[in-house]
Formats: structure tokens, sequence, C-alpha cells
């Protein structure tokens, strides 16, 4: 039997299917920017700007297209 706390353990409990490979790459920088001391959207998205992967386009990321994304995969 699961008690409450069990059930926040599991960080994957709403993950309805596995990343896609671009979720993956898109999240590992992120991780990466997170973990260099970036944690405001401009910085994140310069950070993703040099280092990759581009929005979906194969665009730059604006702030626009990235929280539109984030939107979509937190859906």
């Amino acid at each position: 039997m699961d008690t409450p706390t069990d059930r926040y353990l599991n960080p994957h409990q709403a993950r309805e299917r596995a990343p896609t490979a671009y979720e993956s790459l898109l999240g590992d920088a992120i991780e990466r920017a997170f973990g260099a001391g970036i944690h405001d959207l401009q910085g994140l998205l310069a950070a993703l700007n040099r280092s990759g992967p581009n929005a979906p386009n194969g665009q730059p990321w604006t702030a626009q297209n990235f929280q539109a994304l984030m939107a979509e995969l937190g859906s």
C-alpha cells in the first residue's frame, strides 16, 4: 500500500510518455544553464541560443516561443 509520501517520491509520476530526443536535449541544456547559475529567462534564452538546441521551428529562442513550448509540454 502506498503512503501519501510515496506518491511524491517518483519524479516521473505525471509523465504519460517517455520524453522525445529533442525534449531530453532541451532538458539537459536547461539543467546546464541552471547549473551555471543562470536563473532568469533572458539568461536562459541566451544560453540556449549559444549551445542549442534551437527552438522547434529551427529558429533562435525568444521569450514567446520558449514560453509557448513550456506551456505545451506542461499540458
